[in-house]
């Protein structure tokens, strides 16, 4: 998506050699003219699989505002988001998953109300970064722990250099990125 591509190298901020700083347009401050042309891209990423859709699943909190644009393309799917942590409210069943950040240096279980994903529906996820694998490989464990089917993820910007896009493929999970970055050098965004 060459506007996402030309947005990221005119306000992200490469640290380092791992980590791309988004956080003027994606996980900070929002921009909504750039979202709702991200959802509609994702749309037609999933065009195939669109009527299928029941549900669109992410995990908090970057992911929310991605997911809730990108439903709005699909129809208006109930979006789910995993928690990374457990609230006193959710005292009945869930879902769990064990996650790594990179980030934070943390390892957090995600959950899920186990009424809010069911056996046998389609639920695409929607993340806004994939890089190591982790936050992915934990949603796609939730879904299939509910008996429901993964039909695909829609990645807004994956660091294809850190492995998880090839270690979520390798899960027979199709992996639709918006922008992929090669690798990130001397200050550089490589895509």
């Amino acid at each position: 998506m060459q506007i996402l591509k030309e947005r990221i190298i005119k306000d992200g901020l490469a640290l380092g050699t791992e980590i791309l700083k988004v956080d003027s347009f994606l996980n900070h401050q929002i921009d909504p003219r750039l979202m709702e042309q991200i959802g509609a891209e994702f749309r037609l990423r999933f065009d195939d699989v669109a009527e299928k859709i029941d549900k669109i699943l992410t995990v908090e909190a970057s992911g929310i505002a991605v997911a809730m644009f990108a439903a709005r393309h699909f129809d208006y799917p109930q979006v789910v988001f995993a928690k990374k942590e457990q609230p006193s409210t959710m005292n009945e069943g869930y879902y769990a998953a064990e996650v790594r950040s990179f980030t934070k240096n943390i390892v957090s279980s995600i959950r899920i109300a186990d009424k809010y994903l069911s056996s046998g529906e389609n639920v695409l996820i929607i993340d806004d970064f994939l890089a190591h694998g982790e936050a992915g490989t934990g949603l796609v464990d939730l879904v299939r722990q509910a008996g429901a089917n993964v039909v695909g993820m829609g990645i807004v910007i994956e660091k294809e250099f850190q492995g998880g896009g090839h270690r979520i493929r390798e899960k027979g999970v199709r992996v639709e990125s918006l922008a992929v970055v090669k690798k990130i050098a001397d200050g550089v965004i490589y895509f």
